[in-house]
């Protein structure tokens, strides 16, 4: 039995206004489920109806298998961290972390043992006596979660908590929380809108648009396997490239896929291992399997080569992303770092044909091409 289970969970402000549409999400105990997708997705408006802090029009939320939706906020036996902190300035550290505990009449010596751990748990010991205006960024986030993290909850809240730190903090930060689930074995609900922290942190992503679930699996499964055109699109840092093509009858009546390079030049590429009736459809490829061919031969037997003409270049350190035209559009290829190239040089890439997806150009629905033997 799942530890958090949201049962056909649906949410409308007015008649016409539904802004989350037959919720149904299962929790494992020490599960990090992230919830994440673009602004006015839903994943907020989710998050605070597992804390209570808004109603439910239809549907069930359990914990432990307790229907809470009639539940107070306080009887949920959760803990929120806020993406503002939610800090009182005129309180200390200490003050700060045990003031729900206070409210509760919890005694003063396990009020102070439990800020104690707490400070251990996320390095802030040496804070105790401060203030939150003598804080960094970083440094009030870790006592908002050391707040949450003396209730001792049954399930954590993240509600963006990282969006209000700077690039290199928010690294680091990842870390921590990364760090806290692994030594406290915590389930935890944690919402954002970057899909490197959803991918970095969860043991289950649940994708979401439009108020619905796109897409719950794991960070794996997300990635490699997208369910539709949204999921694909959505996740990965450069987005996947997606393409029109055409499927035909190859040699053998094997399909095969035919693009055009860009400079008059088609490409014929045999899919031997692919189940794929012929017909257009719209192709995905993750700018890391299109690259130089000494990078795609590393993960792979099965490629096919291209030339093409580069229009854009992007060092980036260890890799260099090059703009350059495949099909009907201009792509994003990563290649290595050491390679040299420059805008008009015709480059050879290579493509991972074990790594390509395809989608049905009406619906946006992956297609499955694995082939039944």
């Amino acid at each position: 039995m799942s530890f958090l289970r949201i049962e056909n969970l649906t949410k409308r402000y007015t008649s016409d206004v539904e802004v989350l549409t037959n919720i149904n999400v299962n929790v494992e105990k020490q599960d990090f489920l992230v919830l994440v997708g673009p602004s006015g997705c839903g994943k907020s408006t989710l998050l605070n109806l597992i804390a209570g802090l808004d109603e439910v029009t239809s549907g069930a939320i359990l914990i432990d298998n307790k229907d809470v939706v009639n539940e107070a906020p306080a009887n949920r036996d959760i803990a929120m961290v806020f993406q503002s902190y939610a800090l009182y300035p005129n309180m200390s550290v200490r003050e700060n972390i045990t003031f729900g505990l206070e409210m509760r009449k919890v005694p003063k010596d396990e009020r102070i043992r439990k800020s104690e751990e707490a400070g251990d748990i996320l390095q802030i010991s040496h804070l105790m006596d401060r203030k939150p205006s003598a804080l960094s960024g970083g440094q009030r986030q870790r006592v908002a979660m050391g707040r949450a993290l003396v209730r001792d909850p049954a399930i954590f809240l993240f509600d963006e908590p990282l969006s209000n730190l700077d690039a290199k903090l928010r690294v680091d930060m990842r870390t921590e929380i990364k760090k806290l689930h692994k030594t406290l074995g915590a389930t935890i609900v944690y919402v954002t809108h970057d899909q490197i922290e959803a991918m970095t942190l969860a043991t289950k992503i649940a994708v979401m648009n439009g108020g619905v679930i796109q897409h719950l699996g794991t960070p794996h499964e997300i990635y490699y396997k997208p369910a539709n055109l949204f999921v694909a699109s959505f996740m990965g840092s450069p987005s996947m490239n997606i393409l029109e093509v055409d499927v035909t009858e190859g040699v053998n009546n094997k399909p095969e896929l035919v693009l055009d390079t860009g400079e008059g030049d088609l490409v014929r590429i045999s899919l031997p291992e692919v189940n794929i009736a012929p017909g257009h459809y719209l192709m995905g490829l993750r700018p890391e399997h299109v690259s130089d061919v000494d990078s795609v031969a590393k993960e792979s037997d099965e490629f096919a080569r291209f030339t093409s003409k580069v229009e854009v270049v992007e060092p980036a350190g260890a890799d260099t992303y090059v703009v350059l035209p495949l099909g009907s559009e201009n792509i994003v290829a990563r290649v290595n770092g050491e390679v040299e190239v420059e805008p008009g040089d015709s480059l050879e890439l290579a493509i991972n044909l074990k790594r390509i997806h395809f989608f049905d150009k009406e619906s946006g629905e992956r297609i499955s091409t694995e082939v039944v033997e």
